[in-house]
């Protein structure tokens, strides 16, 4: 079985080897600092600690996300026990032999060095993990060539058990791409996590919203000064209803974002991670209907003297507070999400089609999803809209006894 050159020749090599003239050239003037520490560097301009190591020549550098030294020196020294047991575990490839832990810590690595998957994302993967070896103890030791198609089935029955339906295909799904790290390193040739049963996705509630009625109600209770962040958490609640924002992108937006000439708002989410399910870099449009206007101006007119890159929620979050209103008003209890929710509905009563309020909401599938989630309406609407459908001319005041005439031949 052949096996690339880098792997016979993988070697952890200390700051200390010799390294380009242009990377070790470390002047007053460069934006990496040198430290007391080998492999520890430090980015001038945030201050941010920087692991740097030398892989068979190719250098690498990763933020250890911290500007404490102290941080920065233990997080260096797991990052390079990481990097060792990569070495070992590519060593035992190239050997002949494969655990499924080496086959996990390759496919871990790569999902790291992903720039496309998202902080939140990593998490998520990395509990669905720490799942999977829960549920299948011993998993990492054995043999990635000995694990049968009958102990991936028996394994997913039992796991579905205990397992919502998306957490479950989310393990699925984790199980299958290890395996396939396995196949491509020659250390098996087929997939027995494919045995793997996934399960049907359940029913999912019906979304219960607040009516307009009701939502007048929740802003004026979440706005009754019972703490500083009263209105503040109001301004929230609407900010997020009138505009179908996510609570991680309203946080971000500034005054400079509005523009009150063209009537929209520029949403561009986290500045480092971007917006859900895009690029770094990449935003969208969202109107600014009457409401928003309404809100942004009035905000504006108590805040005239902020600069436009200050952003203008002044609270990132407000549960507690839509919990205490929804309480006190009886109604049910709502999420920052459901919010969003509310928009989209409110869009699709008014007559707002679904490929529009999609784009708005900053779906990507042409309104698949929005169909799926949103295609149903409130009873009130619903029953409204049935009353202008008609199969006659027949004047409303009309007789309902009287059975339609039909002619015959």
């Amino acid at each position: 079985m052949a096996f690339p050159v880098w792997i016979d020749n993988l070697i952890l090599q200390s700051d200390t080897d010799t390294v380009n003239a242009k990377d070790d050239n470390t002047t007053e003037d460069s934006v990496w600092q040198k430290t007391a520490y080998a492999n520890l560097v430090r980015y001038r301009p945030s201050e941010v600690y920087f692991a740097r190591l030398r892989v068979k020549g190719k250098l690498i550098r990763r933020s250890l996300k911290t500007n404490s030294i102290t941080v920065a020196k233990l997080r260096l020294a797991d990052l390079e026990k990481i990097e060792r047991q990569k070495v070992q575990s590519v060593n035992a490839v190239a050997n002949g032999k494969m655990s499924f832990g080496d086959a996990l810590e390759v496919f871990k690595t790569r999902l790291a060095d992903n720039p496309d998957v998202k902080p939140k994302t990593q998490e998520y993967y990395k509990f669905r993990i720490s799942a999977l070896l829960k549920s299948w103890p011993g998993l990492t030791e054995k043999d990635v060539s000995r694990i049968s198609n009958t102990e991936c089935l028996e394994w997913s029955v039992k796991n579905a058990k205990s397992n919502s339906s998306s957490s479950h295909n989310h393990t699925v799904s984790i199980l299958r791409k290890v395996f396939a790290v396995a196949i491509e390193y020659g250390a098996r040739y087929d997939n027995p996590a494919l045995s793997a049963q996934r399960t049907k996705e359940r029913t999912k509630k019906l979304i219960a919203l607040p009516e307009f009625s009701q939502f007048e109600k929740l802003v004026a209770e979440v706005a009754r000064p019972v703490n500083g962040f009263a209105r503040p958490a109001a301004d929230l609640v609407q900010f997020l209803a009138y505009g179908g924002l996510r609570i991680g992108e309203a946080k971000f937006v500034t005054w400079n974002d509005c523009d009150f000439k063209r009537g929209e708002i520029l949403v561009r989410g986290h500045p480092e991670t971007g917006l859900k399910g895009r690029h770094v870099g990449e935003s969208r449009v969202v109107p600014m209907i009457p409401d928003m206007r309404k809100l942004l101006e009035h905000i504006r007119a108590e805040r005239p003297e902020e600069s436009p890159e200050t952003p203008i929620m002044r609270v990132w979050e407000c549960q507690k507070s839509i919990d205490r209103a929804s309480k006190l008003l009886g109604i049910k209890r709502i999420t920052h999400h459901d919010l969003r929710h509310l928009f989209a509905t409110r869009c699709i009563e008014s007559g707002v089609d679904i490929p529009t309020v999609s784009r708005w909401l900053g779906h990507k599938d042409g309104g698949a999803l929005a169909m799926k989630t949103y295609g149903h309406l409130r009873n009130e609407h619903s029953q409204a809209m049935a009353q202008k459908v008609k199969f006659s001319n027949a004047p409303e005041n009309a007789n309902s006894d009287q059975p339609p005439q039909i002619s015959t031949p």
